[in-house]
């Protein structure tokens, strides 16, 4: 999730905006977006010949997170192999999986990735990396210091009945921002990679906003599929292509899809 701009500081991200930008219609970001909606596929269908002997993951997945630098390649909706991964409903980690080094590089990435200047985010998922694995990392607003953490295996279990309407952004879906309704409360269940720990927690505010986003990539759902309005956003395009001539955001050659 893309963390949204303000003109002050300090817990100002978490201030939902009052005023939005007039929506521009985006036709060609919006076929990329409703040409992938429900499909539930990868580019490869698995199978037991796709896992190396040995290992839970897929060779597609063990490329990937060996290959990677620490700042992944992340998936975009314009890009048509990066929209079915998008699209696909991600699994759960085996606790094999939970307990190997492979998940601990992609936790460790997961935070270099979303901490990168280039990405400025509040949020991040394993999907938008190319993973279709349950496994997100979040800015923990709700506690002291703001903290990155990763979990893995996450289900919002419940959505309370209040819901608020704010902006939101997304680092698959460059350049543009909308109004999103969300519940303002949640109970998810996850697997707490700092404690090692399967936990239940109910969680409020800007971070229970940002849980919603991050699953709902864990589902195959963008948050366009549930925005009121979207729109075109030039700060962030003058920002990516600042970055972008640096050659960020290049897909790797040796990318498996």
């Amino acid at each position: 999730m893309k963390a949204y701009p303000t003109k002050s500081s300090g817990n100002a991200r978490s201030t939902f905006v009052a005023v939005y930008a007039q929506a521009f219609t985006f036709f060609a970001l919006a076929f990329a977006f409703f040409a992938t909606t429900g499909c539930k596929s990868s580019s490869k269908p698995e199978s037991g010949s796709d896992k190396p002997s040995g290992t839970t993951f897929t060779q597609e997945e063990l490329l990937i997170l060996n290959q990677s630098d620490s700042v992944m390649y992340l998936t975009v909706v314009t890009d048509k192999s990066d929209s079915l991964i998008l699209r696909k409903v991600s699994r759960d980690l085996t606790q094999e999986e939970l307990d190997s080094p492979e998940a601990a590089t992609l936790a460790r990435n997961l935070l270099a990735t979303v901490r990168d200047p280039s990405q400025d985010g509040v949020g991040i998922s394993s999907p938008q990396v190319g993973l279709n694995l349950r496994m997100l990392a979040l800015m923990r607003y709700d506690r002291e210091g703001r903290p990155l953490q990763v979990y893995a295996n996450v289900h919002i279990d419940s959505l309370f009945t209040n819901v608020v309407k704010g902006p939101e952004g997304c680092l698959s879906i460059p350049n543009y921002r909308g109004v999103v309704p969300r519940a303002d409360s949640i109970i998810v269940s996850y697997f707490d990679f700092q404690t090692k720990q399967f936990k239940k927690d109910t969680v409020g505010g800007y971070t229970a906003i940002i849980f919603q986003h991050e699953t709902d990539h864990l589902e195959g759902i963008l948050y366009t599929d549930r925005a009121d309005t979207v729109f075109f956003n030039q700060a962030w395009a003058d920002e990516r292509k600042l970055y972008e001539q640096q050659g960020a955001y290049t897909k790797p050659s040796w990318w498996p899809y």
